[in-house]
């Protein structure tokens, strides 16, 4: 799967993790915070070093990883 532009994974930033890019702010987090209701402005007022199009990208990101998923069915 290719990465988003905003988005870079890189072994020595967080373990490899998908990271914003030029930052150590993981994808998953961004995500996590999503999900529990924070908006973008909450984000964007908590993550001062990011815009819009980064959290955009870490939509992008995750709508990827879930067109990739496998799910079985009974025959």
């Amino acid at each position: 799967m290719k990465l988003p532009a905003r988005i870079e994974a890189r072994s020595e930033v967080m373990m490899g993790k998908p990271c914003i890019k030029g930052t150590r702010i993981p994808v998953y987090l961004l995500l996590q915070k999503m999900a529990a209701g924070e908006d973008s402005g909450q984000l964007l007022a908590a993550y001062p070093q990011l815009t819009k199009e980064d959290l955009l990208s870490c939509l992008e990101y995750a709508a990827a990883l879930a067109g990739e998923e496998v799910v079985l069915t009974e025959a």
